[in-house]
């Protein structure tokens, strides 16, 4: 015989047989469920896990809008340095008639080295677009996917 813990006053005596007769039986019930509560579970499960897709892929839309707004960024940096590379040109042409050799082509050559820069940085921006782009989800999705193949391999059985 062994004596409850948590009966207050420790007058309740049960045999370790008595238990384990209960601990049976309750893992009996659990087992035998109806196919309602079953149906119930998975659907309440299905929707867990459809809530759980759908904050994945917001993060991961995040994620990709953040990648995209580095590339703007870069696009925008990148015609700055154009703008500048303008004025050097234009500037390079005022050089041009105001002093005939010298002025005009450090300004023209200064033009060319910011358009070359600007360029490059073009090209890098365009990549990180592309990484970006379309804002698709992709790993949730394929997530989702393998959770319903999952699921659908279960219920042939």
């Amino acid at each position: 015989m062994e004596v409850r813990r948590d009966d207050p006053e420790g007058m309740t005596f049960r045999t370790t047989e008595q238990e384990d007769t209960r601990a049976r039986r309750r893992d009996w019930e659990e087992r035998d469920r109806s196919v309602t509560d079953l149906v119930g579970d998975m659907s309440s499960q299905v929707a867990h896990l459809a809530r759980v897709e759908a904050q994945l892929a917001a993060r991961e839309v995040t994620d990709k809008a953040k990648r995209g707004a580095m590339g703007g960024g870069m696009f925008a940096f990148a015609g700055i340095l154009a703008i500048y590379g303008g004025a050097a040109v234009v500037s390079a042409a005022v050089f041009a008639l105001w002093l005939v050799w010298p002025g005009w082509l450090s300004a023209l050559v200064i033009g060319v080295v910011l358009f070359a820069i600007a360029g490059v940085i073009a090209m890098a921006a365009r990549s990180k677009l592309r990484r970006a782009m379309p804002p698709v989800p992709d790993e949730t999705m394929e997530g989702a996917r393998e959770d319903l193949r999952a699921m659908g391999g279960r219920m042939e059985r």
